[in-house]
């Protein structure tokens, strides 16, 4: 039984030799390599401290007034984003000038913006360097609605032709911080109106709709996408009529922040045939803006969701024609340059935007780290071979000390192997892996050597020649 065990034994012992060898290898190649591993992780550390790559899972949005087109596209967002674990907080406003505020003011990090806005605002000041657009994301008609009775009592007639002939009227131009108050302002005064001297109210969008029915008021001024509920639901009301711009072409030479576009015949609806006839209409374009210091990882998640959002065909852009990498009263993002350049990050299409995002944030950095570690990682074989060989060499000379005490005779022989005893005793403990055990195995054969030259003495002590 005794014999059936022994080759067990054996196995099981030259199994733990060569675990304990390559635990030893491995705590030698730590301790030689850590400080490069120490220098790796450290400059990877700062790396990743200083560029900030995974944006924060938090931001604001400035939309507009309630149940009007940014409304709705903010919800879109705020679904878009969601997927990707970032939280978007829809900030209702009174529309674009007050998102421009709150942009400047850092209060928010994005907001929807019409086109010639601070332009408005600002006068002849430079547009605030740090705002960066996203691109123009679609664009927003300007939408005069009147009463059909108001028309017919004043002129004779149920339409208008132009503006110049709404002098005197009950005219809402939207509440201050809205871009429609600034952008109709132009419009009149391109009629020749004096704004000053006309019955002008600045009701926000939803009670200027309930005065306009209730004929507190005459017309009212709103500037949305079609998919405004509110620009629909006026379409489609009796008694209530769209201002046809028969001189679209005209007010886009005269006013540089509107084009003219065109709302065919039957698009509201083919069944009732609304409206009865093509309506000329001028549009401004509404834009993305966001902050220089909105985390580019949010810019870029935006700009995509905008493609998907922006790029369906509606009643005035066919499919594909939004978002456009025009950048309007601000620069376009670097981000938003990239992505119409190139499209969404390929390494995005096969990995989590997470990790894609970290890789595309740190891969300069890390190849400049990898760079300046290379040649650093090439003296950790030459140490780790010192390391373990100067374990082995430095009892070489405790041997040729003795060696030179048996020459000259100044120790005795008893002395002597108690101290070859005690260096025997070091090098059988001597923590060497495999590979170095030809150098161990040929220390111990010296070892040997010295005993024997050392058995040879009498153990008599000799005096000092001096």
């Amino acid at each position: 039984m005794t014999t059936m065990h022994r080759p067990l034994k054996q196995h099981t012992g030259a199994a733990l030799l060569r675990v304990r060898s390559a635990l030893i290898s491995l705590k030698e190649m730590l301790i030689t390599g850590g400080p490069v591993l120490l220098l790796a992780i450290g400059l990877v550390w700062m790396a990743y401290v200083m560029l900030n790559p995974n944006p924060p899972r938090r931001m604001v949005l400035a939309t507009g007034t309630a149940q009007g087109a940014y409304a709705e596209f903010g919800t879109r967002y705020q679904q878009a984003l969601e997927k990707y674990g970032i939280e978007v907080v829809l900030k209702p406003t009174q529309g674009s000038l007050e998102n421009l505020q709150l942009l400047k003011s850092g209060e928010v990090d994005a907001a929807f913006v019409q086109g010639g806005s601070d332009e408005v605002r600002l006068g002849d000041e430079a547009p605030d360097d740090t705002l960066l657009s996203l691109g123009s994301l679609f664009r927003e008609p300007v939408w005069v609605f009147y009463r059909d009775d108001t028309a017919k009592a004043r002129l004779g007639r149920e339409t208008l032709d132009s503006l110049s002939q709404m002098a005197g009227w009950r005219l809402n131009v939207g509440q201050d911080g809205s871009g429609v108050t600034n952008l109709m302002r132009r419009l009149l005064d391109a009629n020749g109106l004096d704004t000053t001297s006309m019955p002008l109210t600045r009701l926000a969008t939803t009670p200027a709709v309930v005065a306009l029915l209730a004929g507190e008021i005459d017309a009212m001024a709103m500037v949305s996408a079609p998919e405004s509920p509110i620009v629909r639901m006026l379409l489609i009301t009796p008694g209530i009529r769209l201002l046809d711009f028969a001189q679209a072409e005209a007010y886009a030479r005269r006013v540089p922040q509107v084009s003219p576009v065109g709302l065919p015949r039957g698009v509201v609806d083919l069944a009732k045939d609304l409206p009865t006839q093509d309506v000329r209409l001028v549009a401004a374009t509404a834009m993305l803006v966001v902050r220089d210091d909105t985390h580019p990882a949010l810019q870029q998640l935006l700009v995509q969701a905008a493609r998907k959002i922006h790029g369906e065909p509606n009643w005035f852009q066919s499919k594909g024609e939004f978002p456009k990498g025009i950048g309007g009263d601000y620069p376009l993002a670097p981000e938003a340059q990239r992505f119409y350049a190139t499209g969404e990050p390929m390494l995005q299409r096969h990995v989590s935007f997470w990790m894609a995002n970290l890789v595309d944030r740190m891969w300069v950095v890390l190849v400049s780290i990898i760079a300046v570690l290379i040649p650093l990682s090439r003296v950790v074989p030459p140490l780790y071979n010192f390391r373990i060989r100067s374990r082995i060499f430095r009892w070489y000379g405790s041997l040729r000390e003795i060696e030179q005490h048996i020459t000259d005779g100044t120790r005795s022989a008893t002395l002597l192997t108690g101290d070859l005893d005690r260096i025997e005793e070091h090098v059988e403990r001597l923590p060497v892996p495999l590979s170095y055990a030809d150098e161990l195995y040929s220390l111990r054969s010296h070892i040997t050597l010295v005993r024997q030259r050392l058995a040879g003495m009498s153990d008599v002590p000799v005096t000092s020649s001096t």
